[in-house]
């Protein structure tokens, strides 16, 4: 029994603001001399990040709608208000992004999905989104639901594991994703490199995929072949993800990329002689190199050690530089937008390649995935 990723959606909130602009709302609120201000204005340049959208217009050139309209942001937000927004906010942008998953498939009824897959970990509620998305979405209120928090930029592929392992299960079942991140929500005013550093790459959006056991004609679909994943926990502090009085905390050291370069090489071996173990089950020709890249685009720096480690050049990479330059690094729901980049040139002549997908998050924790194309 194979499982499917049959359709993807995507959304993001309303206010888009450029990166230079937000570089300058980072010098004006952090206060910073000229040299400080040099430094950071060449981060912001150096990002490979144009635009990222933000459910607050706090940082562009609106009004604040969020943060006290004084120089230095005082009295800076605690946590309550933040999960406000978050509440009134996340509802809308993953009904967004899960109702264009669903309207790729007219001949699926929403009444037919078994089982609803939340993720976040940048804010939480009860009853939460999940509840919510099935009143929204016109769901069975039978839905079996599961929520995946606080496990950062790579819980996307938890997620799959998760919706692959049901629809080998039950052949029946249509499992729905719907990660949304709200990463703006918890700026932090300090001047140390973790936050400077968080602060030039987050931002916010949803993105939800079906996965499926059923083959659908004239469509692309990607099978679910092979996960793996690996610690290294030497390096668990590296990057890290807390709650502090003012909002989600973020450690996110200059080390990781470095790390992850380490690491990244061995992690792809191991997924490929996994998944050679089981070819001659699975009737999988199992190639050196796969035919396709979605990286999960944590940083510049972290795609281009990933580049230099699987000896791929840059125009492979290129989804994933697609959606850091356009969107910034939104968290678990960035992988399905480079994904989904990806699919939107698929097409028949693509059929039975393969596709490689890498994230990395606190732990540090590496993620990867072997995926098929299925073009019926």
């Amino acid at each position: 029994m194979k499982s499917y990723i049959a359709a993807i959606g995507t959304a993001v909130p309303d206010y888009r603001t450029s990166q230079s602009t937000i570089a300058d709302f980072m010098a004006n609120v952090l206060e910073l001399d000229e040299a400080e201000k040099r430094r950071l204005f060449a981060l912001y340049r150096a990002s490979g990040i144009q635009y990222r959208h933000s459910v607050l217009s706090d940082y562009g050139n609106d009004a604040n709608s969020f943060y006290p309209d004084t120089p230095d942001l005082e009295p800076f937000p605690p946590i309550k208000p933040r999960m406000e927004v978050y509440e009134r906010e996340a509802l809308a942008l993953s009904y967004r992004a899960a109702k264009q998953c669903l309207h790729q498939l007219p001949q699926l009824d929403a009444s037919q999905i078994t089982h609803l897959i939340f993720v976040s970990c940048t804010g939480m509620y009860a009853p939460g989104v999940d509840i919510e998305l099935i009143h929204q979405l016109g769901l069975s209120y039978q839905v079996q639901r599961t929520a995946i928090n606080f496990m950062g930029c790579y819980a996307a592929f938890n997620a799959l594991k998760v919706a692959d392992n049901i629809v080998r299960a039950n052949a029946q079942a249509n499992v729905l994703i719907v990660c949304t991140e709200l990463c703006t929500l918890h700026f932090q005013k300090g001047k140390d490199e973790d936050n400077l550093l968080a602060n030039a790459l987050f931002a916010d959006g949803s993105s939800a995929a079906l996965v499926t056991g059923q083959k659908f004609e004239n469509t692309v679909q990607l099978s679910l072949e092979r996960f793996h994943c690996d610690l290294v926990p030497e390096a668990s502090q590296e990057m890290a993800w807390q709650i502090g009085n003012h909002g989600f905390e973020m450690k996110l050291s200059t080390y990781v990329p470095e790390v992850i370069k380490r690491g990244v090489y061995q992690l792809t071996q191991r997924l490929l002689e996994e998944l050679s173990w089981s070819a001659s089950e699975a009737e999988i020709e199992v190639q050196e190199k796969p035919d396709f890249y979605t990286i999960h685009p944590g940083g510049k720096r972290i795609l281009q050690v990933i580049e230099q480690a699987l000896s791929m050049e840059k125009h492979d990479n290129r989804y994933a530089y697609q959606i850091l330059q356009q969107y910034g690094n939104m968290s678990s729901a960035t992988i399905l937008f480079v994904l989904k980049a990806l699919w939107q040139e698929l097409t028949v002549a693509d059929n039975d390649k393969s596709v490689l997908g890498l994230a990395f998050g606190p732990g540090l924790t590496l993620e990867s995935m072997l995926l098929r194309v299925e073009a019926l």
